[in-house]
């Protein structure tokens, strides 16, 4: 063992081939894969989440991965702690973990720490995600938008997660909760090495116009019909999801649900794509050599006993 700890964060968009790369990656290394996929976490939600196969999941020692149940509150401060105190724990016995998901929040806030927010009365917690059901997403939107307008051009307006813990921290402090990013964190015990899968935009549309075609034919809709009496739950309202309650209440057809859950799928790509961007420590990888390519730079960055000796 030595005193260096590392962490390979695999991060890109959707339908990119991130699974593949981990499960090589850790069969390389013998290293643990953590999921930061937020939509991954739920037992519940299975097909539509894209979480890995039987076999996949058999291939390698995963972790945060169906673990919790769509009526638990799970927070990504809740996900940062449960996943540093994983990794305290295994770097004991081991200098090597991998983390995937698309969920650049999450896999921020375990490799770079999360911003520091002052406490929130349950209250107000309560309070907004009533208004969510009784008067929609689009009214607290705009009252994001009143409260703190950078905040409403940097977060992902269509979440309604983030936009409730924004207004959250503007209600509980009077400050604007984008006045609390980007100070200081804790430094982190071990060493990121980001890895950035990528392909032509045409490309990734392509795969996800795929995936989302195989989720329904192996029973995304059925899945779905399962959950309806819980489809107001935060972790419900989601791309695949809410298109298709839509569709069982007989608001559109199940082609133009498809077709909606294969657009907004488009669009999540293209926010994904652009917070990945932003990462300049990460290295790009082509999805066609994924595999290839990250194993050159990380027999560099990371050399094991094996590499010094061959």
């Amino acid at each position: 063992m030595s005193n260096t700890k590392h962490l390979i964060s695999i991060i890109g968009p959707t339908a990119i081939g991130k699974t593949s790369l981990a499960i090589a990656l850790s069969k390389k290394y013998g290293a643990p894969i953590l999921s930061s996929d937020s939509r991954q976490f739920y037992r519940e939600m299975y097909i539509g989440t894209a979480v890995p196969s039987k076999e996949e999941l058999a291939a390698a020692p995963h972790f945060f991965i169906q673990h919790k149940s769509i009526q638990d509150p799970y927070s990504v401060g809740d996900f940062e702690r449960e996943a540093m105190g994983f990794l305290k724990n295994h770097y004991l016995t081991n200098d090597i973990a991998i983390m995937v998901g698309g969920s650049g929040l999450y896999t921020d806030a375990v490799c770079k720490g999360l911003d520091k927010f002052p406490e929130v009365p349950d209250q107000i917690r309560t309070d907004l995600n009533e208004a969510l059901i009784n008067n929609g997403l689009e009214t607290l939107t705009n009252k994001l938008k009143d409260l703190d307008p950078k905040a409403f051009e940097q977060i992902a307006v269509d979440n309604p997660v983030r936009v409730i813990r924004a207004l959250e921290v503007c209600l509980a402090s009077g400050k604007p909760y984008s006045s609390y990013l980007n100070q200081h964190k804790d430094k982190r015990p071990f060493k990121v090495h980001y890895l950035n899968i990528t392909a032509p935009r045409e490309t990734i549309y392509e795969r996800i116009n795929q995936r989302v075609d195989l989720m329904i034919k192996n029973g995304l809709e059925e899945e779905v019909r399962g959950l309806l009496d819980r489809k107001k739950l935060n972790a419900l309202n989601t791309v695949g999801y809410k298109e298709l309650f839509r569709c069982i209440e007989g608001e559109i057809s199940l082609e133009t649900a498809i077709e909606e859950i294969k657009k907004n799928s488009r669009r999540f790509a293209k926010r994904q794509l652009t917070w990945n961007r932003k990462n300049t420590e990460a290295i790009v990888v082509n999805y066609k050599k994924a595999i290839e390519d990250s194993m050159t730079y990380l027999n560099k960055a990371i050399p094991t006993s094996k590499d010094l000796n061959s």
